[in-house]
């Protein structure tokens, strides 16, 4: 079983990229399930009309992050709706579901959606216990995990810590795609980062001079807006046994347009 998970998508440019390349590079590579983060599709936070694109280029499920509640109008989406997910360890107030099964011809699929701690800028619970309390509830052999975190450590914890209890666990948040892709020692599929999918051209795909101008200490804030020119589509592609749930390979993979 082929599963494809994708960085974080940035901005109504990295939309279009995301609906021009998906479907093809799934043919191309026979991918069985797609999982895609969404938290940034408007830079910032995610609306209905975006998430309903990124389904429409190819995910199956849709996977959030730190920004999953900045656009008021994909709160009664995220009830709506079971195949976007956002961090489970936050309130038990917050709309929508962290981590749900997927029906698909290999049997059920199980996908988990956590937040890191380290470096965050609000208090979720620890998502080393809520991966305890969910793995509990999951029947399918098949469990992927979208950890999105700030500390490198913290994401290589987790995956070490659920080795050979779970199919694979990848990071998202820091928009870098890293060179770790690997199948740890029990057999779960393992990467820091998948990076993004975005301009090229970019800091974290937003212009570069917003974020020099804020290293340099410019007193006057204007809110992140996407880069301009050619994209870039990051993530990893997993092969997993759907009988054992045990990873066989990992790769990173990059499309560049």
């Amino acid at each position: 079983m082929n599963i494809l998970a994708i960085g974080d998508v940035v901005g109504l440019n990295a939309l279009t990229f995301l609906r021009k390349t998906l479907w093809g590079f799934r043919k191309l590579k026979g991918v069985d399930f797609c999982v895609v983060n969404g938290e940034n599709a408007s830079v910032v936070g995610i609306n209905p009309h975006e998430a309903s694109e990124i389904f429409a280029a190819g995910a199956d499920v849709i996977t959030l992050g730190n920004h999953a509640f900045q656009k008021n109008t994909i709160l009664q989406y995220l009830d709506d709706t079971p195949r976007i997910l956002r961090p489970s360890n936050l309130s038990p107030l917050a709309p929508g579901m962290g981590w749900g099964q997927f029906a698909t011809a290999f049997g059920d699929v199980a996908v988990i959606n956590l937040i890191g701690r380290c470096g965050m800028d609000f208090g979720p619970d620890s998502p080393f216990y809520e991966a305890e309390r969910i793995l509990k509830k999951i029947t399918a052999r098949v469990v992927l995990m979208d950890f999105h975190a700030e500390a490198t450590s913290e994401k290589g914890a987790m995956g070490w810590h659920l080795d050979g209890r779970i199919s694979a666990l990848w990071g998202t948040h820091t928009h870098v795609q890293t060179s770790d892709a690997r199948v740890l020692p029990k057999g779960t599929g393992f990467i820091t980062d998948l990076g993004m999918t975005g301009p090229v051209d970019s800091i974290l795909g937003a212009r570069p001079e917003q974020s020099v101008a804020r290293f340099l200490g410019e007193p006057k804030r204007v809110p992140y807006t996407q880069a301009d020119g050619p994209c870039k589509m990051e993530g990893a592609l997993f092969e997993v046994d759907p009988d054992t749930g045990k990873c066989l390979s990992v790769e990173a993979v990059r499309v560049t347009g």
